[in-house]
């Protein structure tokens, strides 16, 4: 497994709101620990919404390493997992910069 790979949305309403199938990330965990890449975070779209981070999104992020990546609007939003962050008390944003 490398990249971003895609997992399933498992969440009651998918058009709501998402969460990773449980079942993918403990399997990304599983190759990590054998060796694979780490996880370093998570992705998802807010097709409706813009491309920072909700307060379900706070309240769903519970790793304070990850990355949070949002796509929304042709946008792609970066944050990082703080404690006291300034985005609902759990996200800080990170500059994006593409390169060649």
């Amino acid at each position: 497994m490398t990249g971003a790979p895609a997992c399933r949305n498992v969440a009651a309403d998918p058009t709501r709101a998402f969460e990773i199938d449980p079942a993918a990330l403990i399997a990304a965990h599983r190759a990590a620990r054998a060796g694979g890449p780490d996880i370093i975070g998570c992705w998802h779209s807010h097709p409706s919404g813009n491309a920072r981070p909700s307060a379900a999104d706070a309240a769903a992020a519970l790793d304070p390493s990850w990355w949070w990546l949002i796509v929304a609007g042709g946008e792609v939003g970066a944050f990082r997992v703080v404690p006291s962050g300034p985005i609902h008390g759990r996200f800080a944003p990170v500059a994006l910069a593409a390169t060649p």
